[in-house]
C-alpha cells in the first residue's frame, strides 16, 4: 500500500538540508534519502501518538498495535503501552522495548518481544509519518509531538475504554452530600473488560481483589459529546435492571469521577490493581483497535 506521500520528503527539509548534505535521488513520485536523514525525521519529536484509527491494511505491527507513543532515541525504541504513567514512565518516552537502525527510507526495528521488522518510513505533512509494513500490507499513521507541547488529556479522553481496563478493579472512594438517594450509592467496585461489559459490587471498600463479590453485571458505553471534546459519557446497562447514566470526567491516572445525572450525585473511583503492559509475558496480548463511540447531543450537566 502507498498512501501516495513523498518518502522522507519535504518533512523536516531545513532540518535535513541544515544538518548535513546527502545525495537525493528522485525515482518517481518518491525521494530516497540517506540512512542519517532517516534517523534525524524519526528523532525530530520525542513522542510519536500511534493514531490507531487511521491504520489502513487488514494485519498488524504487534508493538505498534500495542502502543499510544512510539520514540526513536539514539538507537533505542521507547513505547508507551499504558494511559497510566503516561507522560512520567521512562521520562516520558515509556519503556524500552527495542533498537532501531536506519536504510535508504527504511527503518529497521528489533523488538525485544516481536522481532525484526523493516518498515517503510513516509512523509505525511510536517509532523506526521507513515509507516508501512510490506508484509502484512499494513500502514500506521504516528503524529509527532515534543513533550512540551504533548496533549495528554486528549490522549486519555479518546482511549478511555484502554484507561478503564488498566485496573482490576475501580474502588470508590468518595460520594458527594449533594445528591438524590439512589441505587447506584450502594455500589463501591465497578470492573470493565475489553469486550464492553462490566460488574459491579456491593462489597465494602479494603476488601481484597480477589475476596470480591460480584453481584451485578451488564455492557458499558463509552459516548462522545456533540460540540465537547473534553467531556465523556458513560451508560451503564445492567441486565433486567434498567441502566445508569453518567457524566465522565478523568482526574488523574488513577482517578476517575462519574456524575450520575439523575440524581446529582459525584462519585469518585481510584484504581486498584493496576495492570501494565510491557514488552513480555502475558499482559501482551492488549492490544488496540479502531474504536468509533457512537455521539450523544446533549449539554454538560455538573455544575463544575
Amino acid at each position: 500500500m502507498r498512501i501516495g506521500k513523498l518518502l522522507l520528503g519535504t518533512l523536516f527539509i531545513g532540518l535535513l538540508v541544515s544538518s548535513c548534505y546527502s545525495e537525493v535521488v528522485i525515482e518517481d513520485d518518491f525521494i530516497v534519502e540517506s540512512p542519517v536523514n532517516t534517523a534525524l525525521v524519526l528523532e525530530a519529536y520525542d513522542l510519536w501518538y500511534v493514531d490507531i484509527n487511521a491504520t489502513k491494511g487488514n494485519g498488524e505491527v504487534p508493538y505498534l498495535q500495542r502502543a499510544f507513543t512510539i520514540s526513536f532515541d539514539r538507537g533505542i525504541v521507547y513505547a508507551n503501552n499504558n494511559m497510566v504513567g503516561l507522560g512520567k514512565t521512562g521520562n516520558g518516552l515509556g519503556i524500552d522495548v527495542g533498537s532501531y537502525a536506519t536504510l535508504n527510507g527504511i527503518v529497521e526495528i528489533d523488538h525485544d518481544v516481536d522481532g525484526l521488522w523493516l518498515l517503510d518510513v513516509y512523509a505525511i505533512n510536517n509532523n506526521t509519518l507513515e509507516l508501512f509494513d510490506s508484509r502484512s500490507n499494513t500502514s500506521y499513521v504516528l503524529r509527532g509531538y515534543y513533550k512540551t507541547n504533548f496533549d495528554y488529556d486528549m490522549v486519555f479522553y479518546d482511549n478511555i475504554h484502554y484507561f478503564l481496563q488498566e485496573y482490576e478493579a475501580w474502588e470508590k472512594t468518595f460520594t458527594s452530600e449533594v445528591g438524590a438517594v439512589n441505587d447506584f450509592d450502594e455500589e463501591n467496585h465497578l470492573q470493565f473488560f475489553s469486550d464492553e461489559s462490566f460488574r459491579s459490587s456491593v462489597d465494602a471498600t479494603g476488601i481484597p481483589l480477589a475476596n470480591l463479590v460480584w453481584d451485578y453485571e451488564g455492557n458499558f458505553e463509552v459516548f462522545d459529546v456533540a460540540d465537547d471534546a473534553s467531556l465523556k459519557t458513560l451508560t451503564l446497562d445492567y441486565d433486567f435492571l434498567g441502566n445508569d447514566y453518567f457524566e465522565l470526567y478523568v482526574i488523574n491516572d488513577s482517578t476517575i469521577e462519574l456524575y450520575h445525572v439523575a440524581s446529582e450525585t459525584v462519585y469518585e473511583f481510584k484504581g486498584r490493581g493496576y495492570i501494565q503492559y510491557l514488552k513480555t509475558g502475558k499482559t501482551t496480548g492488549k492490544k488496540r483497535s479502531k474504536v468509533k463511540n457512537s455521539i450523544m447531543n446533549v449539554s454538560r450537566q455538573r455544575k463544575m
